[in-house]
């Protein structure tokens, strides 16, 4: 799922060299943490959250093959 997050973010910002991810366990729910540089925060989070809520869709699509609870955060 890591991988998968950090092929979109990167794909969506200026500067893909500053995205990271970084991936927390907490019970049977995986934690998944982006950061990208600030000029690209809104390019990652998109008019009214939309991009942000598609990256989420698609990682919980993904998470749930696999019998998995995935969140997305996304930080500055």
């Amino acid at each position: 799922m890591k991988e998968l997050v950090e092929v979109i973010a990167k794909s969506l910002v200026e500067f893909p060299e500053e995205v990271v991810v970084t991936e927390k366990q907490s019970g049977k729910t995986t934690v998944l943490e982006l950061k990208v540089a600030p000029s690209d925060m809104g390019k990652v989070i998109g008019k009214q959250g939309r991009i942000a809520k598609a990256i989420r869709a698609v990682v919980k699509a993904a998470a749930s093959k696999e019998d998995q609870k995935v969140v997305v955060d996304i930080l500055q």
